[in-house]
């Protein structure tokens, strides 16, 4: 099983740090940017072995057939990453179309 982030996917994260310390989640740059990168880590380092459900129609627009599976950050806050699976030489790869939270989405979900 393999991982795959879409550019796109990782400049949204690149501009997330911005975000979250602009927006004052963080009271420092470095605390978003370790917040960021655990997400992200966390996202390509379990999200084969996550419970994943079918997308709704909504998420169309990132890509056919997509599925979704949800990363709890805290009491608040669930992340979801959007992705297709796809086989390569007998290996299913995981390629990761969109991510988001529940405070920007839930009301597709």
């Amino acid at each position: 099983m393999k991982v795959i982030v879409l550019s796109e996917v990782l400049e949204y994260f690149e501009d997330l740090v911005v975000i979250l310390y602009e927006r004052e989640y963080f009271g420092f740059e470095d605390t978003a940017l370790k917040y960021v990168i655990e997400l992200y880590d966390d996202i390509v380092a379990t999200l084969p072995t996550r419970l994943h459900k079918p997308a709704p129609a909504y998420f169309d627009r990132y890509g056919k057939n997509m599925k979704y599976a949800a990363f709890r950050k805290n009491k608040s806050t669930t992340w979801y990453a959007f992705f297709t699976t796809y086989w390569e030489n007998g290996k299913t790869i995981y390629l990761v179309r969109y991510v988001a939270n529940n405070h920007t989405i839930a009301q597709y979900l």
